[in-house]
């Protein structure tokens, strides 16, 4: 073997040893560092060759982590990780099944315990899950919704959808959807969205291994790229939340500051966002509420605009409530707040609520119903 010339950048940094330093060599030079060799081939491009065992068990292993701590609620995506580990698989350094197997296990494990929560806790899990997210456009209104439309099919996007993947398996888990039912949509879609983003890795190999080369001659490695990333990510999403709250806190009222408007000369016209399946599974309302489908197209009432307004829905997502006084606004309403917490709040604290009018042959549902929805489910063939 040639003594390599001092003309090297670090191109890989493997856990247990620092960068790696590969010099330009001729195309003959082949030079061994157990585990690990350097070969050139005939296009003059370094390769390096790893023992398998050894690669692909920390491999697996790191995918499986982070794609784990991400399904669990932490606010880091784990796309960048299946990436890198798909350019691995494009080098040859690491078997696609392998990884693949783990990032769905992962998945499975994750969404899994989420679904039993849910399935246990009802909807207050859901409701410290909301509180707890960076992700402003979590919503379990929107999300609601949307499994109600499309039913447990939606699980092979969700995980595609920034917010919807968190709060699919707990929402699903408080339905009656049959467990199967829920883990053969689980393992369908926790497939297709691993199997994309490492297709994405192998297809752009090339590419990722460049700007791995390009950031380890700067002396940095790739596990401190992604960290600074990521904590970049959380302080953008806490800044983004500091400030919706400080506006949030100009329209917001508490239930007790409700109560009293209630009891003043002038009481606000208080108006009910929930949606219809909602309210028809649970169906009370704070006294006086008006219902109203901030979704349709239909004009209001003109009357309503001159009034001071107060507006809750059944999810206290601070998300939630931008959006519905954003799409009030839209309406014509001006003078309009909204109630912290919503009825569940109103609820907690101990104020009245009354029986909505029921329309001629629907049936009250009884209380096992009161925290679930029925979504339409069927198993993947």
């Amino acid at each position: 073997m040639r003594r390599l010339r001092n003309r090297g950048v670090p191109l890989l940094a493997l856990p247990g040893s620092g960068p790696l330093l590969v010099r330009q060599c001729d195309a003959s030079t082949r030079v061994s560092i157990a585990p690990y060799s350097f070969v050139e081939d005939e296009r003059s491009q370094l390769l390096l060759t790893v023992s398998p065992a050894l690669i692909s068990e920390w491999g697996a292993l790191v995918v499986f982590l982070s794609v784990l701590v991400t399904q669990l609620g932490a606010p880091v995506p784990a796309a960048p990780m299946l990436l890198l580990a798909g350019s691995q698989v494009a080098a040859g350094f690491v078997s696609f099944g392998s990884v693949f197997l783990a990032a769905v296990a992962a998945v499975l494990i994750s969404d899994g315990l989420w679904f039993m929560l849910g399935r246990h806790y009802g909807r207050r899990i859901l409701t410290r899950l909301v509180r707890i997210s960076l992700s402003l456009d979590s919503s379990i209104r929107r999300t609601h919704a949307w499994f109600e439309r499309y039913g447990a099919p939606l699980l092979l996007v969700a995980k595609f959808v920034p917010g919807l993947g968190l709060i699919a398996s707990p929402l699903l888990g408080t339905t009656k959807i049959d467990r199967r039912i829920f883990f053969s949509w689980d393992v369908a879609g926790g497939a297709m969205w691993s199997g994309a983003w490492l297709a994405g890795g192998t297809l752009f190999g090339p590419q990722l291994t460049r700007m791995m080369t390009l950031v380890s001659a700067h002396g940095v490695t790739v596990a401190e790229v992604f960290l600074a990333v990521g904590a970049f990510f959380i302080a953008y999403r806490w800044i983004q939340r500091l400030r919706f709250r400080r506006w949030l806190a100009h329209i917001r009222i508490t239930p007790q500051e409700l109560d009293e408007m209630m009891r003043s000369e002038r009481p606000p016209v208080i108006l009910d966002a929930r949606p219809q399946a909602v309210r028809q599974a649970e169906p009370h309302r704070i006294p006086g509420a008006i219902p109203i489908d901030l979704a349709s197209p239909e004009k209001v009432d003109e009357a309503l605009l001159e009034h001071d307004l107060v507006v809750y829905c059944v999810c206290p997502n601070e998300a939630t409530a931008k959006k519905i006084s954003q799409q009030m606004r839209r309406k014509g309403f001006r003078h309009v707040r909204a109630l912290k917490g919503g009825l569940d709040a109103w609820e907690h604290h101990g104020y009245p609520v009354e029986s909505l009018p029921m329309a001629a042959g629907q049936e009250r549902p009884g209380d096992d119903d009161k925290d679930e929805v029925t979504v339409r489910a069927v198993a993947p063939n």
